[in-house]
């Protein structure tokens, strides 16, 4: 998992909370500038974020397990996405570790999934999300929905958490599913 830098850094926080709970065995890897966002936008330290994965890797270090196809996990995911760490990764640019363990989710054909989480978005946001979506990556904008009535932040959050898990196939029950209109 990633949370690169941009804003919604908890979302990121909240699935990596939910996935320990689980006792889903986790990769952390945070930008620089991830670790600056969350000090700025929630009550977290990066060393209370780190302590939430299972294992965590910096993220100019090339040498850690999953910058190869070789350490096998079921894929990947990048929350929140900045735009930056989309472009580098539709335009397989490995400078550092989250560019390059997604790249290798990308060509070892396992799930890469990215939060972009910019608005609005122009024609060049839209063609990276278009190339990288070409590539095989899965583009999960946490956008929110109301049919099931959120009455939180966190209601909001975890629908968004609840679309990853469910693309992962990992039970859950964050929030309510759609059972058609009530008559």
């Amino acid at each position: 998992m990633g949370i690169s830098g941009a804003t919604g850094s908890l979302y990121g926080i909240r699935l990596l909370e939910i996935l320990k709970k689980k006792r889903v065995e986790t990769h952390l890897i945070l930008s620089s500038t991830a670790k600056e966002i969350i000090l700025e936008e929630t009550p977290y330290s990066v060393e209370n974020v780190k302590a939430l994965a299972s294992y965590t890797y910096e993220n100019e270090d090339l040498h850690a397990p999953v910058s190869s196809g070789s350490f096998l996990t079921d894929g990947m995911i990048i929350l929140p996405c900045s735009i930056k760490t989309l472009s580098g990764i539709a335009h397989s640019y490995n400078e550092n570790l989250m560019l390059r363990a997604a790249d290798v989710t990308l060509k070892e054909r396992r799930r890469l999934i990215l939060c972009v989480r910019e608005t609005p978005l122009h024609q060049g946001h839209l063609e990276l999300m278009l190339q990288a979506s070409r590539l095989g990556a899965i583009l999960l904008p946490p956008m929110p929905a109301f049919y099931f009535q959120p009455r939180s932040i966190d209601d909001l959050i975890h629908h968004t958490i609840g679309k990853i898990l469910d693309l992962f196939g990992i039970d859950h029950s964050l929030y309510k599913r759609w059972g058609g209109r009530k008559k």
